[in-house]
């Protein structure tokens, strides 16, 4: 069976290359060979229904049960209801962090499920061993399973985001994420992922993986578009049918759910990937018949695959939050596509239904959902669920029905038996058979963009530069979701077993008889190489730097915003007329015209995780000179050729990438690339200047958030806990109305310093003087300060900074509340900043003690009139 979907014929990247080489005429680039597609038109040409008003049923698939009905099943659940009490049927209902809950409390309060979030750890010790996970497991089942209080035994499920391997145990595969694998077009080889995936998280005792995403992304501002396969429903239905396959094994096989196979989930439904503008959390406003062929395409397949459980998405469909959306959560995938597993909200999700607060809603579990995800105030949540089904609120056939689907999957996974023939086996995790599969995942997934002169593959035998703060750093390369929640704060000590992409070239190189150097800043000197040569080429690695969730948001599509050091990296090294290879490290597609300009090759290689060798299998030919692999890989996604073409989709009407869906070069391809592309653009549209974000739940590029201590280094925040070296000055992640979204500062006052939001390369901010901009940022104080406080925006040089006193600001505000502080941009001039070059956006100076959190920080053109600190006061 031919495996590969969306192939083009062997012409096809000759075609497209051919129109981009033209640098002008882009829309045909992509007509000639487009394939065909039964998909909706793009949402720019929808006409929005009123979801409320407007369902039509007919527009989903009427689908039957994927496993048919088991009598001996379902006369087991019934047993089980006829026995438990309310108490204990609400507790199954609830979903605890592993942080905010212990063995004893599952035992005592019932409870039927446990997670752990990105970032938690047994122990809460990030280098917790796959022994420790297997044991905190044990603890919890053992609990869940004692009857000495007269409760009825309900086995705990513990879920995990294995979202590319499992990818919070150190030492685990790290597979390329999903953008990168739906450039592969390998079907197959995701199931194999799967298969993989589900063995490593077996190994640990954990019972259920929080995975596939199945979004399909319409703007590529979103920050999780790195979790989907494709802009095209078409790939991620396959790729969902496959990975469901893999994770859970073959519905009408002996390997279904075998305990080498788990519980999979499918998420999040639905729409998540078309919210306006790219939101993460957003609204997504397309019709009921957008809504089904192209957001939810994926969740058919996953149906018909036999997915056991479905995550209800943070989005909302048209103005209604999808956890509290009965339509779509029970009327059309419950009763219209037959699923009888169980759906599970998002972390805290169902706090944003209207009505509803984190410790109370009522109205998402009469809408359909089965299992809340709740952090530390699951005990309020469980006590107000429970009186809110005993006054009928909550009708008890609802609780029924969630508690039967709940019952239904932990019987079908085996877990009242607990048979578990992989947890705490040796030689599983991170296994070579496993790292195998995710280099020829790599491999698979790079995509070659531009090749001018054929300069790949690289002559191993030769004198190569590789370059680039991506070059070898496998946190850089892995992203998000990876150890910690947004992929920060590891080093190279956190990935055993891994490789990194210089680590991949310098083997390659050395088995060929040829020399790789690495220098990260492309320095060469005259030694430099051992016979003294200058490099023959260069290979520069770059790009994202790790972010998850609304965390990666953007607000323009342009590549380092506001930072050049890569372009001027490539421009040193072409200044020197050495070649150019630029591996570029994404989570999306961006405009990179500058960067292409100046690269004479150009590989999208995404996120490839834990195996950085599987670069080099490409980039490089073997010790003959022969390749050793070719380029596979097409965009699964489209390119942008202009700064504002934010979403661009196949099928749209008005087509004109830079890169057409389906592009990918080869060894074949006789292709030159201009490299006179466009490099105009703003990163703001219509000639309306958009907010500056600094901070928005982390800090925005090219801001990076620093401790600055007289006497001392700046040192970087990488991570959501830092501290000076005597520990004067403490910065925290904390959360404010989402996940790690506020920063928490604390000066013990031994001696004067700041938090700072700096920059390597100073900014004209000028304009937003011209434009009547404030400084806002949101702010609790919790405990008022001892000395003086002041707000500062500095640049390079002497003479050019402007200091604020902000302690009688601070004074003012109430203790422990959030509240929006803002200044008038000119008063930071008048007191000496020159907005022309700013190397510090904000600087928060303490010479005592003091604690506070901050969160949103921004530069807000036309605010100055409501700002609170004007000039003089």
């Amino acid at each position: 069976m031919n495996n590969k979907i969306g192939r083009f014929g062997a012409g096809r990247a000759m075609h497209l290359a051919s129109c981009i080489a033209l640098a002008v005429g882009l829309s045909a680039c992509g007509e000639a060979e487009k394939p065909n597609t039964s998909t909706a038109s793009s949402t720019s040409q929808t006409v929005l229904q009123d979801s409320a008003a407007s369902n039509s049923i007919d527009v989903w698939p009427a689908l039957k049960p994927a496993l048919p009905r088991n009598e001996q099943v379902e006369s087991h659940i019934a047993d089980l209801l006829a026995r438990m009490t309310l108490e204990e049927k609400v507790g199954q209902m609830m979903q605890a962090e592993i942080k905010f809950i212990t063995p004893e409390e599952v035992k005592q309060y019932h409870i039927g499920s446990i997670l752990n979030g990105g970032g938690t750890f047994p122990n809460n010790d990030k280098f917790a061993t796959p022994d420790d996970w297997r044991q905190l497991a044990d603890d919890y089942f053992a609990a869940s399973m004692d009857t000495s209080d007269g409760g009825v035994a309900i086995p705990i499920i513990w879920g995990s985001d294995a979202v590319h391997g499992h990818n919070n145990v150190i030492g685990a595969t790290l597979f390329p994420h999903n953008i990168g694998l739906g450039a592969a077009r390998d079907p197959e080889l995701i199931r194999r992922i799967g298969e993989a995936t589900a063995r490593e998280v077996a190994v640990t005792g954990v019972d259920w993986t929080f995975a596939p995403t199945i979004a399909v992304v319409r703007d590529d501002r979103w920050g999780r578009t790195f979790e989907s396969y494709s802009e095209d429903p078409e790939i991620v239905a396959a790729y969902a049918r496959e990975m469901i396959k893999g994770i859970q094994g073959d519905k009408s096989s002996e390997e279904f759910l075998d305990g080498h196979h788990l519980v999979s989930a499918a998420k999040h439904f639905v729409g998540d990937g078309g919210t306006t503008r790219g939101i993460d959390r957003g609204d997504t406003e397309v019709s009921e018949k957008e809504l089904a062929e192209i957001h939810a395409a994926g969740y058919i397949t996953a149906l018909e695959s036999g997915v056991q459980s479905v995550m209800a998405s943070f989005n909302s469909w048209n103005g209604k939050r999808l956890h509290g959306h009965k339509y779509l959560l029970t009327d059309v995938l419950k009763e219209r596509l037959g699923f009888d597993g169980f759906v599970v909200g998002d972390w805290n999700g169902h706090r944003f239904v209207d009505g509803c607060t984190v410790d109370s809603c009522a109205q998402a579990v009469n809408a359909g959902l089965d299992i809340f995800m709740i952090t530390a105030e699951w005990k309020a949540l469980l006590k107000n669920t429970i009186a809110q089904a005993q006054s009928g609120e909550i009708p008890m056939n609802r609780i029924d029905d969630a508690v039967s689907r709940i019952l239904r999957v932990k019987i079908r996974a085996g877990l009242f038996e607990r048979d578990r023939p992989l947890a705490g086996k040796n030689g599983i995790l991170g296994s070579d058979e496993h790292r195998a599969i995710a280099r020829e995942a790599v491999r698979k997934s790079l995509v070659l963009l531009k090749n001018n002169d054929q300069l790949l593959p690289v002559d191993a035998g030769k004198n190569i530069l590789v370059a680039g703060d991506g070059a070898d750093n496998i946190s850089k390369q892995s992203g998000g979701w990876t150890i910690s929640w947004q992929g920060t704060g590891n080093t190279a000590e956190d990935f055993p077993g891994a490789t990194s992409i210089y680590t991949g070239i310098k083997q390659a190189v050395d088995a060929a008889g040829g020399e790789a150097v690495l220098s990260v800043d492309g320095e060469i000197k005259e030694d430099t190489f051992s016979n003294n040569a200058k490099p023959d080429v260069a290979i520069v690695i770059y790009g994202e730097e790790p972010y998850a969730e609304w965390h990666g948001d953007i607000a323009s599509i342009e590549y380092q915003l506001g930072s050049k050091a890569d372009q001027e990296l490539l421009q040193k090294l072409k200044a020197q007329n050495i070649p150019v290879v630029s591996v570029f490290l994404s989570g999306r597609p961006l405009w990179v015209n500058k960067e292409l300009n100046l690269s004479d090759a150009f590989v999208a290689a995404w996120l490839p995780g834990s195996e950085g060798a599987g670069v080099a299998d490409v980039l490089l030919t073997d010790a003959d000179g022969n390749k050793r692999h070719d380029f596979t890989g097409q965009l699964s996604f489209t390119w942008p050729g202009q700064v504002h073409q934010t979403v661009i989709n196949r099928n749209d009407v008005e087509y004109q990438p830079l890169f057409a869906y389906g592009y990918g070069l080869d060894y074949t391809s006789d292709t030159q690339v201009a490299n006179n592309l466009n490099e105009d653009g703003e990163s703001y549209v219509d000639g309306k200047l958009e907010d500056a974000w600094l901070m928005v739940s982390r800090p925005r590029a090219p801001w990076k958030l620093y401790i600055e201590e007289e006497g001392s280094d700046l040192q970087w925040v990488n991570g959501n806990l830092a501290s000076s070296a005597d520990d004067n000055i403490v910065v925290a992640s904390i959360d404010m109305l989402s996940q790690e979204d506020a920063r928490a500062l604390t000066w013990k006052g031994l001696r004067a310093g700041s938090v700072v939001l700096h920059t390597q390369k100073p900014q004209d901010l000028s304009r937003y003087l011209a434009e009547a901009s404030a400084l806002t940022m949101e702010v609790r104080v919790d405990e008022m300060p001892t000395a003086s406080v002041s707000a500062q925006i500095n640049c390079d040089g002497s003479d050019c900074s402007g200091a604020l006193p902000l302690q009688n600001t601070l004074s003012k505000l109430p203790v422990g509340e959030w509240a929006e502080v803002s200044i008038d941009l000119q008063c930071f001039a008048e007191a000496g900043a020159d907005f022309t070059k700013v190397s510090q956006g904000l600087s928060l100076h303490s010479k005592g003690k003091l604690t506070m959190a901050v969160a949103n920080i921004k530069f807000v053109p036309g605010a100055r009139e409501q700002a609170q600190v004007r000039c003089g006061s």
